[in-house]
C-alpha cells in the first residue's frame, strides 16, 4: 500500500496530539505544590499507558461501527484490531487513541493533591470505556447526536469538529463530579501553601499544548483549504483569548500574570476546538476573546460555590467547551446541509442542535461519571489519608521527590537507600520546611 501525503499528515498530527499529554503534565505539574508535582505528572503519563491498551483491545471498536441503542458500538467487533492489520485504518486508529488519552488526563487536574493513585489507575480505563467511547460514537460514529441518530435527525446533527463535546465538555463535567465526590483539600481557600510551585513549567506546558493543538484540530482536515482555515483559527482564537484573559485581570484591578496568559491560551484552544473548521478567522477571534474573558471570571466561582477544582478544569475546559460549541450556532459559516449560524444568515436550527448536544453530553457524562466515582469511593476509596496529604503525594504514594537541593542527589533512589521509618522522619522534616519566598501566588 502506497504511503500518501494524507497518511503522513495524519501520522504527524497524531504525534502532535500525543505530545499534548506530556505538555499537560508540565502544565498541571507546575500548578501544584512541589511535594505533589510528580504525582500530578504521573496521572497524565499513566493515562497514556492505560488508554492506549484499552483503545487497542476494545475502545476503538466502541467508537464506531454497528451501534447498540445508538449509544456505542460492540467492543468485541474487532478485539485487538486484528481485522485492521494490513490496512490504512491503523493510521486513523492511532490518531483517535491520542484524543482519548488527552481527554481523561484533563480530568486529573480537578483532584490534585488528594487522590489515591491506585484509584485513578482503575478509574481511567473504566471512564474511557463507559463515557469517552460512547460519546465519541454518539457524535462522530453515527450514534445518537449524528445525522442518522434519534436526536440528530430530530433537531439537527451536532457540530463538533475536534472535540468540544467529546473531549472538553466531557472532561470538564467529569472533573466537577470527582471534585465534589473527593471534597476539598485541607486548607482550601485559606492555606497560602496551595499555590503553583513552578510557573515556568506552566508556561512550557501551555506552549506544548498550543503546538500540539495544530495537530489536534488539523488532523481531520478534508483538504488543503480546510486545513489552512483550521491552522489560522487555531492561531487566532488562543491569541485573542490570552488578551481577553489579561484584560479581564486588569479590569478587575489585578496585574497581568504569567499564569493568566497561559490559562487564556488554553481557554482559547478549548473554545475553538469544535468550531475550528466552521468559522472564519474573525469568528475565531470573537470566540477566543470571549472565552478568555469568561474563563478568567469562571475560575473564581469555585471559591464562591465551595467546590475544590484544584487546577480549574471546570473553569477552563467545561466553560470554554460549552461556549465554543454553542457559538457555532451564532458564527457558523454556511454548511452543505444549508444550515448556518444566526449571524451568517441561518435560522435557529443550528443553534438548537448545538444546545441540545451540550445538554446531552453534560447529562450523560455527569450520570455515568457519578456512578463510576461513587462505586470506586465505596470500594477503593478516593482520598489519601490526612497524613499522606500533609507529607505530599510524591513521597507518600511514589517514594520520590521532585527536587533535591544539597542532598547528594538521592532523588529517585531515595526509597531504596533508607528504611521506612527513617524515610518518614526525613520526609516529615522536609514537609515542615517553609515554602520559598519566591513562589508566586496564583491570581484568580
Amino acid at each position: 500500500m502506497e504511503l500518501t501525503a494524507g497518511h503522513v499528515w495524519t501520522m504527524v498530527c497524531a504525534g502532535l496530539v500525543l505530545l499534548m499529554t506530556p505538555g499537560l503534565a508540565f502544565f498541571y505539574g507546575g500548578l501544584t505544590r512541589a511535594k505533589a508535582s510528580l504525582n500530578m505528572m504521573m496521572m497524565s503519563f499513566v493515562s497514556i499507558g492505560l488508554v492506549a491498551v484499552v483503545w487497542v483491545l476494545w475502545g476503538y471498536n466502541m467508537s464506531g461501527g454497528e451501534g447498540i441503542l445508538q449509544l456505542f458500538a460492540s467492543p468485541f467487533a474487532d478485539f485487538g484490531l486484528y481485522g485492521a492489520l494490513g490496512t490504512e485504518d491503523l493510521i486513523g486508529i492511532g490518531f483517535g487513541a491520542t484524543f482519548a488519552i488527552i481527554t481523561v488526563a484533563l480530568i486529573s487536574g480537578a483532584i490534585a493533591d488528594r487522590a489515591k493513585f491506585s484509584t485513578w489507575v482503575v478509574f481511567v480505563p473504566i471512564w474511557v470505556t463507559a463515557v469517552y467511547c460512547p460519546l465519541a460514537f454518539m457524535v462522530w460514529g453515527g450514534g445518537l447526536l449524528s445525522a442518522d441518530g434519534f436526536i440528530g435527525s430530530a433537531v439537527g446533527e451536532a457540530i463538533d469538529f475536534a472535540g468540544g463535546l467529546v473531549v472538553h465538555i466531557a472532561a470538564g463535567v467529569a472533573a466537577l463530579v470527582l471534585a465534589l465526590l473527593l471534597g476539598k483539600r485541607k486548607g482550601f481557600g485559606v492555606d497560602p501553601g496551595h499555590r503553583p510551585h513552578n510557573i515556568p513549567f506552566v508556561m512550557l506546558g501551555a506552549a506544548l499544548l498550543w503546538f500540539g493543538w495544530f495537530g489536534f484540530n488539523g488532523g481531520a482536515a478534508a483538504d488543503a483549504t480546510q486545513a489552512g482555515l483550521i491552522w489560522v483559527n487555531t492561531l487566532a482564537a488562543p491569541a485573542a483569548a490570552m488578551l481577553g484573559w489579561l484584560l479581564t485581570e486588569r479590569v478587575r484591578g489585578k496585574r497581568a500574570t504569567s499564569i493568566g496568559s497561559a490559562s487564556g491560551i488554553v481557554a482559547g484552544l478549548v473554545a475553538i476546538t469544535p468550531a475550528c473548521a466552521y468559522v472564519d478567522p474573525v469568528g475565531a477571534l470573537i470566540i477566543g476573546f470571549l472565552s478568555g474573558a469568561a474563563c478568567a471570571l469562571a475560575v473564581g466561582l469555585k471559591y464562591k460555590l465551595g467546590f475544590d477544582d484544584s487546577l480549574d478544569v471546570v473553569g477552563l475546559h467545561l466553560v470554554a467547551g460549552i461556549l465554543g460549541t454553542v457559538m457555532i450556532g451564532l458564527l457558523g459559516l454556511p454548511m452543505e446541509d444549508g444550515r448556518a449560524g444566526l449571524f451568517y444568515g441561518g435560522d435557529a436550527s443550528l443553534l438548537m442542535a448545538q444546545v441540545v448536544a451540550v445538554v446531552v453530553a453534560v447529562v450523560y457524562t455527569a450520570i455515568v461519571t457519578f456512578i463510576i466515582g461513587i462505586a470506586l469511593k465505596a470500594t477503593m476509596g478516593w482520598r489519601v489519608t490526612a497524613e499522606e496529604e500533609e507529607l505530599g503525594l510524591d513521597q507518600s504514594l511514589h517514594s520520590e521527590i521532585a527536587y533535591e537541593f544539597g542532598g547528594g542527589g538521592m532523588g529517585t533512589s531515595y526509597a531504596e537507600t533508607v528504611d521506612t521509618g527513617e524515610q518518614q522522619q526525613i520526609a516529615g522534616a522536609r514537609a515542615a520546611e517553609p515554602a520559598p519566598e519566591t513562589e508566586a501566588v496564583r491570581v484568580q
